[in-house]
């Protein structure tokens, strides 16, 4: 794509976002929403709008080339991820459950299920590249220092034989050669024989007509020609309906995605070397600006400034104080404020500080001001008419957001900047001259801003003691005693709080502490694996089943959206992390080969993650005693706070929170975390990019309380329905290089492999394509029945354990809202336990499902 492609593109995003900020700012305030489905459609319709923007913007940032339309469209970018975190966090406290499902509004929108995937922008690892490099060579060194090895080869060793049974080995290989030649040979020497007799026999002709002849050859070759020809335009059929999956000739990229990717690769080439060049220019302009424009600016502000001070005595009799730097200095003022709005703020303030004397003199008297009367009355009648404003306005309203006022800002300078903007002449996308000595003047007045409001703070006390020098002296002794009173108070505050944070290695660098953590273990190398690599396929009944008051199980596609919202976009970007939903700890629960240290894997992969393994098997043994834990625990969270983004995964998280440890696991100590790891999260702010996972596959053992303390975010993973076995099949056949014909039941074979996990069916495929098998295909084509004897080796997720998962969820503090919300909803009828089945009948016919099921029950 050009130039102008991305520049139409951005537009018609921004004309979109523009278009939903009329909605999310309407003319007129919102009146609460009592019916919880229309509030949960408008938020849908929301969520939907700002994705499609959000994938568009995205592709644009990607690939434009001019240096400040990108910091425009990065500055948008940010502000759409962040209010698609916050409508995620409304749709989850609406419908009290983390997976939802909008096929009716596909419907009415007319997108597809390709385009709800969320996508993961380029620039988490672009834009960082040299220090995830950096760290790559230094996590090596290290690693080789400690005589780890990195890369394990599988190494076949074979195995010693006696020269007898080498011998006798050799003798079995060459008769059988010899075996297979002479019945080649006497295959070869009965056909001679049967030929021969056949034309030797009386009604078998010696010579044919020529006319014959041809036209028998023309009926055998047009007769397989047209087999042929019918044959393929069968299975293109077939492609094109989805009833046989492609081969992999139909995977393969064509010339035009190829040129496609290439011209991505150079336009990100064209890109950094547009950006070097912006910098490089930026000081220039910088120094010119304020070597030119800056005796003018600082002029102007010291006229502007002296002028508000005339009027300001003019209008109160008095010369006012300049604000302080903390609130904002000289650029406070002149915020389109007359002298009269002005005098009105100072009069306010003189009548506070009035009412602060006069209830300090009645606090010495011993008497109750009479304004504290008053006002305990005005309190308790604005009590209770907002108790009644609350009981005629319930309902939901949609809260503040942080984010949308960054969105309209990005709007604005679009409008004001780039909408309107002549490019057609700037031909290389380099920058603009003009637009950056304008950005630069504002940085330059700025500066010189500060530098003015303090030489004017000075000239207005010379001003106060020539003009009001005696009713101005006494005031300002007051208000310095205060001031320094104040100061010293907080001071003193900020020394408490200092005192408490105790820095255990405040001797020791952070390259000694990483290189310590990579040596016992505990930060480790992340597997590169991309969270599209995690197959699942989109659940199309959703909708329908909640509608009928059935909950449908989530699907994997629905799981990796979940990952990509709470754990890639939070820790990819630093200004999302510090706005959006707070989120320090997940929790992935599910049985075992659902991939959940996969998508652990998968968040770091995508992010640039740091990777740390606190599992209760990896702390076996190390750093034994309280102050030792303590101390490892400082170490983690130290390095990946400055190291950040970074994630801290604990396996088998449920040994952390067990009930009763079993007695094998009693050296283990797996309980140690139990305490420090809640005080640990609690020292997080929402400054430092660090996410703890958590993955179980036995949820139900631990103690539920304090294991929901820790993981307030629950992603509970099912075994694959049929539509992700069907895809999973797929794709695990054509990357191993398999051929899918028409003999090949793909679906049948997911219709019969119900239960199994991805782990499971990713190892019947490697065992039954072997390099033996994969040669043979041509001769003898892949069967379903192939992969029933590897796949019966092993156990299935069985019934039992997938109730288990369930009634463990429905325990979790999201579980219980969401029985509450469905025993609310069905509150006219009487009260039914809320139990789990199957869709269709059977362990699974599909999808599993809940239903509100069973006899009345009592309260």
């Amino acid at each position: 794509m050009s130039d102008s492609s991305y520049t139409r593109m951005w537009a018609e995003a921004q004309g979109a976002l523009d278009d939903l900020l009329v909605d999310e700012f309407p003319p007129t305030a919102q009146q609460p929403m009592k019916d919880s489905l229309k509030a949960f459609q408008g938020i849908a319709t929301f969520y939907l709008k700002y994705l499609q923007i959000f994938r568009s913007l995205e592709a644009v940032y990607d690939q434009i080339v001019h240096p400040q339309k990108r910091r425009v469209v990065r500055h948008v970018l940010d502000g759409v991820m962040g209010r698609l975190l916050e409508l995620k966090n409304e749709m989850v406290e609406l419908e009290f459950s983390e997976f939802h499902y909008f096929d009716d509004l596909l419907q009415d929108l007319k997108l597809t299920p390709e385009d709800l995937e969320v996508p993961i922008p380029q620039y988490f690892l672009r834009e960082k590249i040299r220090v995830l490099r950096d760290r790559e060579n230094m996590l090596a060194h290290i690693m080789a220092k400690g005589g780890h090895i990195e890369h394990f080869e599988q190494v076949v060793s074979a195995p010693t034989m006696r020269l007898e049974e080498a011998v006798r080995v050799l003798q079995i290989c060459e008769r059988a050669r010899q075996g297979r030649l002479r019945h080649r040979f006497m295959k070869e020497i009965r056909q001679a024989e049967t030929e021969e007799i056949v034309t030797r026999s009386p009604a078998y002709p010696s010579t044919l007509d020529p006319d014959q002849a041809a036209t028998r050859i023309q009926k055998v070759w047009l007769g397989y020609r047209q087999r042929k020809k019918t044959k393929r335009e069968r299975l293109e059929e077939f492609i094109f309906l989805g009833m046989v999956s492609p081969e992999r000739q139909y995977r393969m990229h064509s010339a035009a995605q190829l040129k496609a990717q290439q011209g991505e690769a150079t336009r990100r080439l064209v890109q950094e070397e547009n950006e070097e060049e912006y910098q490089r220019v930026l000081v220039s302009i910088k120094e010119s600006v304020r070597a030119v424009d800056g005796p003018d600016i600082r002029e102007a502000l010291q006229e502007q400034i002296r002028q508000w001070f005339i009027e300001c005595r003019d209008a109160t009799g008095k010369f006012p104080d300049l604000p302080s730097v903390e609130e904002g200095g000289s650029a406070a003022i002149f915020a389109q404020k007359t002298p009269e709005q002005v005098a009105a703020e100072l009069a306010a303030k003189e009548e506070e500080k009035q009412k602060k004397r006069n209830r300090m003199k009645d606090k010495k008297e011993g008497r109750e001001p009479k304004e504290k009367k008053k006002d305990n009355k005005r309190k308790n009648k604005r009590e209770k008419g907002v108790k009644e404003v609350e009981e005629q306005e319930k309902g939901w309203k949609m809260p503040p957001s942080n984010f949308l006022a960054t969105v309209a800002d990005g709007n604005k300078m679009y409008k004001d900047v780039w909408q309107g903007r002549d490019e057609r002449q700037n031909l290389l996308q380099r920058f603009d001259a003009q637009l950056a000595r304008e950005e630069n003047r504002t940085e330059v007045e700025e500066e010189v801003r500060v530098q003015v409001d303090e030489l004017m703070r000075q000239e207005v006390k010379n001003l106060k003691l020539t003009v009001d020098r005696e009713r101005e002296k006494k005031k300002k002794q007051k208000k310095g005693k205060k001031g320094s009173k104040k100061k010293k108070k907080k001071g003193k505050k900020s020394v408490k709080k200092k005192k408490k944070v105790k820095d255990l290695t405040a001797d020791r660098t952070i390259e000694s502490l990483y290189e310590e953590l990579v040596l016992e273990g505990f930060l480790i190398r992340p597997m590169n694996i991309k969270l599209s690599e995690y197959i699942g396929e989109f659940s199309y009944m959703g909708t329908t089943l909640r509608q009928a008051a059935i909950e449908p199980m989530p699907s994997l596609w629905d799981v990796r959206q979940l990952i990509a919202l709470y754990g890639i976009l939070p820790l990819g970007s630093q200004a999302l992390h510090e706005k959006a939903p707070l989120i320090k700890a997940l929790l992935l629960a599910g049985p075992a080969g659902v991939g959940k240290r996969m998508l652990v894997h998968a968040i770091c992969t995508e992010t640039g993650a740091n990777l740390f393994n606190l599992s209760p098997g990896n702390l076996a043994g190390t750093y034994p005693g309280r102050s030792g834990l303590q101390h490892l625990l400082h170490m983690v969270f130290k390095v990946a706070q400055q190291l950040q983004p970074s994630v801290i995964w604990i396996g088998d998280a449920e040994k952390t929170f067990y009930k009763k440890v079993p007695k094998p696991e009693k050296d283990m100590e797996p309980k140690r975390l139990k305490k420090d790891l809640v005080k640990v999260l609690k020292t997080l702010k929402c400054e430092d990019r660090v996410l703890v996972v958590g993955t179980t596959r036995r949820p139900f053992e631990a103690d539920l309380k304090p294991f929901c303390k820790v993981y307030k975010k629950i992603i509970l993973i099912p075994r694959p329905d049929y539509a992700s076995r069907l895809v999973l099949y797929r794709e695990f056949l054509l990357g191993a290089g398999a051929h899918l014909t028409p003999s090949l039941d793909l679906s049948s074979l997911a219709k019969v492999t119900d239960g199994y996990t991805q782990g499971q069916i990713l190892e019947a495929v490697r065992l039954v394509l072997n390099p033996r098998r994969l040669a043979q295909q041509t001769t003898r084509p892949l069967t379903a029945a192939e992969f029933i004897p590897p796949l019966a080796r092993q156990d299935p997720v069985y019934k039992e354990e997938e109730e288990a998962f369930k009634t463990w969820y429905t325990k979790t503090p999201l579980g219980e809202d969401a029985i509450k919300a469905q025993m609310f909803q069905s509150s006219i009828t009487p009260l039914r336990r809320v139990n789990w089945r199957p869709a269709c009948g059977g362990h699974d016919s599909g999808e599993a499902l809940w239903e509100i099921t069973g006899p009345p029950q009592t309260a």
